[in-house]
């Protein structure tokens, strides 16, 4: 008896779902990010209005003053949904995992000068509660985005900075002083170089208008404070004591350098859109950026000195101008 096997090919009828078809013009494959994230989102059939806002549907794009006739333009050019992002930051988290078990091992961080120790402790540390902060931030523009492409990287986003505030804990703990985590907890709360900085997080805490805090948090304070802090003052601090903190700091280097592709894209859509969202975002980013220079100029001076820390923090501003440019809402002779 012989038998005769055969390779049948069986076309699907469909290559995509059909609200997809409709937006991409054709019955073509879509990837998973556009499967997960395209016309997902609720319009309908709220049945009640939120007691504590009754003025506006619990999902209402009138919750910003940004307007768009297609939320779902505000695309994430990473083309990240929860997969891939669970994927990448456990990646991420493997690779900052390993440095701290090499310094633990190796005596890295006990052998770290205590000189550097300090530095760490007073201009690093209380960096979680504000990490913190920009969580709360991000699980606020999640919550109230109108969009299913802004509240899920807005979602990622959040959970990221738990990570970063715990990554920082975790500094804390490797230098083996578990005082320096409580005696940086209190600079956060008293201490005089903190306080602008607390002031304007919290004050981003109660912000009504989601996309302005977007641009506040994501793009502007975090666009000054990570090449102030992860860039310039690593580099101080390593030409002075040693590599320990580059190791250690690995994952907010990393991380920020890929939040940027996102925040930069959602900006530079929103202000292509049309010249009102523009000026506003142009209005918000001008009140954030002198915000964030107020805030941080008292950390620059203590992580750098006073002559280097203002220099460098005119340089993360310019850095900052540089990025409004190029997402247009700064024009280049006004940057």
């Amino acid at each position: 008896m012989s038998m005769d096997l055969r390779t049948i090919t069986i076309e699907p009828l469909r290559q995509t779902f059909g609200h997809l078809a409709r937006r991409m013009g054709a019955d073509k494959p879509a990837s998973r990010y556009m499967e997960g994230t395209m016309d997902l989102q609720p319009v309908e059939n709220f049945h009640y209005r939120p007691t504590w806002d009754p003025a506006h549907d619990i999902f209402d794009p009138a919750l910003t003053r940004i307007v768009m006739k297609d939320w779902d333009a505000l695309k994430d050019p990473r083309q990240l949904y929860y997969g891939t992002w669970t994927l990448a930051r456990g990646r991420m988290q493997e690779t900052a995992t390993a440095d701290f078990e090499l310094a633990e091992e190796q005596g890295l961080a006990a052998a770290y000068p205590s000189e550097g120790k300090d530095l760490i402790a007073q201009v690093l540390l209380p960096l979680r509660h504000l990490a913190w902060g920009a969580n709360i931030n991000n699980s606020y523009i999640a919550a109230y985005g109108y969009g299913i492409s802004i509240s899920q990287a807005a979602a990622y986003a959040c959970m990221d900075q738990l990570g970063i505030a715990q990554f920082i804990t975790r500094l804390g703990i490797v230098l083996n002083d578990l005082d320096a985590l409580a005696d940086a907890k209190q600079a956060w709360l008293n201490g005089e170089v903190w306080q602008g900085l607390r002031r304007f997080v919290e004050d981003m805490m109660v912000m009504r208008d989601w996309f302005e805090l977007l641009v506040t948090q994501n793009f502007v304070l975090d666009g000054v404070l990570y090449p102030l802090i992860y860039d310039r003052f690593n580099q101080r601090i390593n030409a002075a004591h040693g590599p320990l903190p580059t190791l250690l700091t690995r994952f907010q280097r990393e991380w920020f350098a890929e939040n940027v592709k996102w925040v930069d894209g959602v900006i530079k859509t929103a202000a292509a859109e049309s010249p009102a969202n523009k000026a506003q975002l142009a209005e918000w980013f001008a009140a954030a950026r002198t915000r964030t220079v107020e805030a941080l100029a008292p950390l620059a001076q203590l992580a750098l000195g006073a002559q280097e820390g203002a220099a460098a923090l005119e340089s993360a501003v310019q850095q900052l101008n540089a990025r409004a440019v190029k997402v247009g809402i700064v024009a280049k002779d006004a940057a």
